[in-house]
């Protein structure tokens, strides 16, 4: 088997459906097998992708277990050369699987790859290509200097908008939403970190292979569509909370000893100013 997709589901069906239509509507001459994991939705994801897609090996968690824990039940039985984590919210292209196995089987020294993502307006979905959250990364993108000066690298080292995104690149971190990993690199770093529940598993995940001697490469010769908080503009709590614990989390375990106890503590103040403002924020979107 070259490839094994997992997909995890939570209260996505439509969006689910759509996206396994366009994996098997893809041209390939790979081998490839599609695992959906469902985080125990409420809206009969399961039971619709048997009815359309019976090749579709399903697991039916009976609780929320988060994005971590669930593609490493995917990982646990793959059978591919390589693993692709794709969110259940995209749309691939035509030549997308074609083109990233041929890129990856032609660059051994490459641990983990991804392609252009955009949004359904057309943008660029930035996460797609990004730089490690270091403590000064964090404060230009936080602060608005990224936005404020675009083209200086200096201030632009998380989001790395100053790089041409039709261009491809050596970076630190790709996006859960579409990251295909070589089998050698997940056999020598692990599977993703289940202590972050949603959020940050992916930078985790790149900063573990990179530390590994492997190389995250940004591919853009092929696409996919990312329809990115489609859902509600009001978040749930849950979601927020997570958002902002992974950072902690993050810094905590590969940050923190690199750093003075001043820093470490304006990174976790900021972090938690950020996540009241982020609540206040998301209180008055829900009262329009």
């Amino acid at each position: 088997m070259d490839l094994s997709i997992i997909i995890v589901n939570y209260n996505t069906r439509e969006l689910t459906l759509k996206c396994l239509q366009s994996v098997y509507a893809s041209f390939s001459s790979y081998s490839y097998e599609v695992i959906l994991v469902d985080n125990a939705s409420r809206d009969h994801t399961v039971e619709a992708v048997q009815e359309k897609f019976q090749q579709v090996t399903c697991i039916a968690n009976t609780e929320n277990v988060g994005f971590s824990r669930a593609n490493n039940q995917g990982i646990r039985i793959a059978k591919g050369r390589y693993v692709l984590l794709l969110n259940s919210d995209t749309v691939v292209q035509s030549d997308t699987l074609e083109t990233m196995i041929q890129f990856m089987d032609a660059n051994h020294n490459v641990g983990a790859s991804g392609c252009k993502i955009v949004l359904p307006d057309g943008s660029l979905d930035k996460a797609c290509k990004r730089g490690f959250p270091t403590p000064s990364a964090s404060f230009y993108y936080a602060f608005g200097f990224s936005k404020l000066f675009p083209n200086i690298p200096r201030f632009n080292q998380y989001q790395l908008g100053y790089l041409d995104p039709d261009q491809e690149y050596p970076i630190d971190s790709l996006v859960g939403a579409f990251m295909l990993v070589r089998r050698e690199a997940i056999d020598q770093v692990g599977m993703l970190d289940e202590e972050f529940f949603m959020y940050g598993e992916d930078i985790d995940w790149c900063y573990r292979i990179k530390q590994a001697g492997w190389i995250n490469y940004y591919y853009p010769r092929t696409q996919i569509i990312h329809y990115k908080g489609a859902s509600s503009r009001k978040k749930p709590f849950k979601i927020i909370y997570e958002f902002h614990r992974a950072m902690i989390l993050f810094h905590k375990k590969h940050y923190q000893s690199q750093y003075s106890w001043l820093i470490n503590t304006m990174v976790y103040a900021g972090v938690g100013l950020k996540l009241i403002l982020s609540l206040i924020t998301n209180k008055l979107r829900s009262a329009r």
